[in-house]
């Protein structure tokens, strides 16, 4: 086995995590390895790849820098540089799972790697637009995925019901492992299906957040490998990325209360949402990380 032509006779002048951290630095800039889904530099991506796999937290690196590690933990490290590096898989589906604004969940490859913006505005219970978090009593997640923002929901309006969809079941069931993680099993509720028509019948929601396949083909086609790794359903959003959200605009006024709004990710793709919407006023939303990726629609926009 070698990385970048290293044979691994080679590797046993790499003793300690300080060693190894910067050999998966080094491996990472020589190959050219993208970031964004979950970190945004190779140090950030190294420390958590090597802390992960060797099951060490990672808020605590300092107390590790120089601690020696066992032939078996090398050669686990290896293994996980190599597929990081040579085979450009993200480092969350290496170790299996993502953080997200401090909260940690199960990934796999069945579900697009948590770092939705969205998050963010959650913390915070979605002020100003909701002035009291404990008056919201329901709220549907469309595209749930690993379930990592219908998680968030229901931490952060704590009178809530939160109804999650998604069209996989095998998204589904790593959704239902971090509900089970976090002690939700009595607020959040999955079902399978396409968009809202997965929703239980004669419910209005007080907010809809939805994070769809939005990506359009022009962009899907010069995706980086480790991109392509995710489910191309979570992603592709058809010729100009509003393929589902044209379909999920479609019925969702039947779906809020007179009160309600959607909180919609769209990414880079504005112009798209306009060209399709040309009557909607929608409201913009940044957030620390993002511009014009986030918009809100509330229920009186769409009846009129």
């Amino acid at each position: 086995m070698t990385v970048s032509g290293t044979k691994n006779d080679h590797l046993l002048q790499l003793v300690t995590v300080r060693d190894w951290l910067r050999f998966a630095v080094s491996q990472m800039n020589r190959h050219h390895v993208h970031f964004g889904q979950g970190t945004d530099n190779a140090w950030d991506d190294a420390v958590f790849l090597v802390l992960r796999s060797l099951d060490l937290p990672i808020e605590q690196l300092n107390p590790f820098l120089d601690a020696t590690l066992l032939p078996s933990e090398r050669q686990q490290l290896l293994s996980a540089i190599e597929q990081r590096c040579e085979q450009h898989v993200p480092t969350a589906y290496i170790v299996s799972e993502a953080w997200l604004q401090g909260f940690k969940f199960r990934v796999s490859p069945d579900v697009l790697i948590p770092r939705s913006p969205i998050a963010e505005l959650l913390l915070t219970s979605l002020e100003p637009w909701v002035s009291d978090a404990h008056a919201i009593n329901c709220v549907a997640d469309i595209c749930t995925g690993s379930g990592c923002l219908a998680i968030m929901a229901a931490l952060h309006f704590p009178n809530a019901t939160v109804d999650a969809t998604d069209i996989s079941p095998a998204a589904l069931a790593i959704a239902q492992q971090n509900i089970d993680d976090y002690g939700l099993n009595d607020q959040v509720h999955l079902h399978e299906g396409n968009l809202l028509d997965a929703l239980p019948r004669g419910c209005a929601y007080d907010l809809i957040i939805c994070n769809p396949p939005y990506v359009n083909q022009t962009s899907m086609d010069a995706l980086p490998a480790e991109f392509l790794k995710e489910p191309n359903m979570a992603l592709a959003g058809g010729d100009d990325g509003m393929f589902l959200v044209k379909q999920l605009l479609e019925k969702l006024s039947s779906y809020l209360n007179d009160d309600g709004f959607l909180l919609l990710e769209i990414g880079h793709e504005r112009a798209h949402f306009e060209a399709a919407f040309p009557l909607l006023n929608p409201l913009w939303i940044d957030t620390m990380a993002t511009e014009q990726n986030l918009l809100l629609i509330r229920a009186d926009q769409l009846s009129s």
